[in-house]
């Protein structure tokens, strides 16, 4: 590989590539649903990127020391294929870019996204390490579309299962997410609540999370009833299926099987875009 193109490289993946990217997919998609123009959802799109692009670069920066001790191979920080400094100073010009990004959607909108990227930031500070660990992910969710709608022209009030179904969904996914890496968490001194529940719990809470997600955008967005009603029940049996398959030692069944359910509900929250638009 390049000399110079090895640590550009490097710094992507210290970023947390795929919750970025997922993130920033699923909120830019709902930006096009509820109708925003061009440029609108090229403006949602950058204050997201930026807004996430920050969040996990302070992550790994961060946990750099964490991630050495453990021998993450997979964190480029601890490695050493990108040095903390030049992290730290990508997590400043994200944070410094997101914030004219998001003003740019009108100032209700701007300053829900910027408290929204504001609690990914106190979970990184601390927050992770706390019973607290699930709230970040609560309120930065919860936010996220929120922020699209109020971006609306005339700056349009959320409907009342908007920001819940968000919040389920993060925190949903605060537990899956965690799943993986338990183990080393611990051994680090990372005491968040997944690692409190366990991983048999938090598998439980993670699952639990997301039906509920997916449960209430059935009840209350406008989706198709067909689909509103299938993607519970299919939602119901990807867990039971793959719960009954973890029982095998070492099974990652119950872990994908959330993560399923999690792009149900997702596909849900989008599909539900052009009736939020006034």
């Amino acid at each position: 590989m390049r000399p110079v193109l090895a640590p550009a490289l490097a710094l992507l993946r210290a970023c947390h590539p795929e919750p970025t990217v997922a993130v920033t997919a699923m909120v830019t998609a709902l930006a096009v649903t509820t109708g925003r123009t061009a440029c609108g959802v090229l403006l949602v799109f950058a204050a997201v990127l930026t807004g996430q692009l920050s969040i996990g670069w302070l992550n790994d920066a961060l946990d750099a020391e964490r991630d050495a001790a453990v021998g993450r191979a997979d964190k480029p920080v601890a490695t050493g294929a990108v040095s903390a400094a030049s992290v730290r100073a990508a997590t400043v010009l994200a944070a410094v870019a997101c914030v004219p990004l998001s003003l740019a959607s009108g100032l209700a909108a701007g300053a829900v996204h910027l408290v929204a990227v504001a609690a990914g930031w106190a979970y990184d500070l601390g927050l992770k390490s706390s019973r607290l660990s699930v709230l970040p992910y609560v309120v930065c969710f919860g936010l996220l579309p929120v922020f699209v709608v109020l971006g609306l022209p005339g700056s349009p009030a959320p409907p009342w299962w908007l920001p819940l179904a968000g919040a389920l969904l993060g925190a949903g996914a605060h537990f899956a997410n965690v799943l993986p890496d338990l183990d080393d968490d611990a051994a680090t001194g990372v005491r968040g609540l997944p690692h409190r529940l366990g991983a048999r719990g938090s598998r439980v809470a993670a699952a639990v999370l997301l039906l509920a997600a997916t449960t209430v955008l059935a009840l209350a967005a406008p989706v198709p009833a067909a689909l509103g009603w299938a993607v519970p029940v299919l939602a119901a049996g990807l867990l039971v299926a793959g719960f009954r398959a973890g029982r095998r030692p070492g099974s990652r069944a119950p872990f994908r099987a959330v993560l399923a359910v999690a792009v149900l509900a997702v596909a849900l929250l989008v599909a539900a875009g052009p009736a939020l638009v006034p």
